[in-house]
């Protein structure tokens, strides 16, 4: 080992909830590990980049970390700050202690020592420090920089023009003409909330979308356990219809395949309504087709109409940043800084590298990755592979595993669409 370098078993990169579930895994089997985290505290984007009314979209029972369920008085969907709150419990029950101010720059894998070296600014010291370790895990998830397509004429735009990280509240657009851009879980409950502060609110819609309610998706995925998708679909299309009627007279066109079988074959989740339909039914938010292009203050949409608005709120998610240092990431990630292989086999790439937090799963998925990651590595230290050992708390998820299975592949959980996709 070179000199100034530090040694550790495990290097993740990442401070957010995979991250910090990775270590915590890792501690439980007597693992060192470190993190490595740019940001000055963990789970930034909950703490910074997230809109005050945001919640969990799923239950409780299917977002908790691994180790560490929800307090039982917590309420069923939990508000963004009792999940902050959890979020600093868990750093603090297992003694995670992340290098915070540290921009990963480089991670290549050497063959001749076989460890990975990691180059990691310190943005205090403006230091460059070297860590080499055995296991090297990406956890930097799939939210580390805010995606805004772009028009022609967008450069053009007078007005404001923001990503939906940057937002906070609707009590800053009183009375001015918004437009929303994306129509996923972020967009839909942006929207709302700029409609209750008086904002004058229009959406664009581009793709067709699901719209549930969370008791439907909360019922749905209890079902699944004993159903078939297809009946599971069929019945919670049904409840949407009684609940909504048509919704393609209001510029929403329903997918042709059912909520669940469409989170599963392409990623793409329902909007869980929070009262924005209703809206749209009585006209306080305008539904506007795909943007065409921009003239200054004004928008031309497909229809060829243009509409004037002082503000346009990108809710078009985010992308992986992950190839942009890691120089060895072939064997498990894409171009784009995704896993190249689907779930449940996406984790796991060559030469001792891992990833956790990025087959679009939600946190039900940021658990499995993580336990999947600090089991293979103690099986890989000590060759005795005796999965979850020491976590008592968590063995009715062995038992139903093809259960958690099905919620993975359906997680929704944050106020976010998935990454470079998002519904006009």
């Amino acid at each position: 080992m070179g000199i100034g370098e530090e040694e550790v078993t495990v290097v993740i990169v990442g401070a957010g909830p995979s991250g910090l579930a990775t270590s915590a895994c890792l501690k439980n089997f007597c693992i060192p590990n470190i993190i490595l985290e740019r940001e000055d505290c963990c789970a930034s984007l909950w703490k910074k980049k997230t809109y005050d009314r945001l919640k969990l979209h799923l239950a409780k029972e299917f977002c908790n970390l691994p180790l560490m369920p929800f307090p039982s008085d917590a309420p069923t969907y939990v508000p963004k700050d009792q999940f902050i709150s959890y979020i600093d419990s868990y750093v603090s029950f297992f003694g995670i202690k992340p290098k915070y101010h540290r921009f990963v720059e480089s991670a290549s894998y050497d063959a001749t020592s076989k460890k990975w070296k990691i180059c990691a600014k310190n943005a205090n010291t403006y230091k460059v420090e070297v860590y080499v370790a055995d296991f090297l895990v990406v956890a930097t998830g799939e939210n580390s920089e805010g995606f805004i397509p772009k028009f022609p004429g967008q450069e053009s735009f007078a007005g404001e023009l923001i990503h939906s990280s940057k937002y906070k509240s609707g009590s800053m657009y009183t009375n001015k003409n918004v437009l929303v851009v994306g129509s996923g879980n972020s967009g839909m409950e942006i929207a709302y909330d700029l409609y209750n502060h008086g904002a004058c609110t229009s959406i664009v819609v581009k793709s067709p979308f699901h719209v549930l309610t969370k008791w439907m998706v909360r019922l749905g995925m209890n079902l699944l356990n004993n159903f078939r998708i297809s009946w599971v679909d069929s019945v919670v299309t049904t409840m949407a219809n009684l609940r909504y009627g048509d919704l393609s007279k209001y510029g929403i066109p329903r997918p042709a395949q059912g909520p669940f079988l469409l989170k599963v074959t392409t990623g793409r989740s329902p909007v869980l309504d929070v009262g924005t339909v209703d809206a749209i039914v009585k006209g306080g938010i305008k539904v506007l087709p795909a943007i065409s292009s921009i003239n200054k203050n004004n928008v031309v949409v497909a229809n060829g109409e243009a509409h004037q608005f002082d503000v346009i709120i990108f809710a078009t998610g985010y992308r992986s940043t992950a190839t942009y240092w890691l120089k060895d990431y072939d064997g498990l990630l894409n171009k784009e800084g995704m896993p190249k292989h689907k779930f449940p086999d996406h984790w796991k790439g060559s030469n001792g590298l891992y990833c956790a937090g990025l087959a679009r799963t939600g946190l039900t998925g940021v658990n499995m990755d993580a336990r999947a990651v600090a089991d293979d590595i103690k099986t890989l230290l000590t060759g005795n592979k005796n999965q979850f050992t020491g976590v008592p708390e968590l063995q009715h998820i062995m038992i139903e595993k093809e259960l958690l299975l099905s919620y993975c592949s359906l997680g929704w959980v944050s106020g976010n669409p998935s990454p470079l996709t998002y519904h006009q």
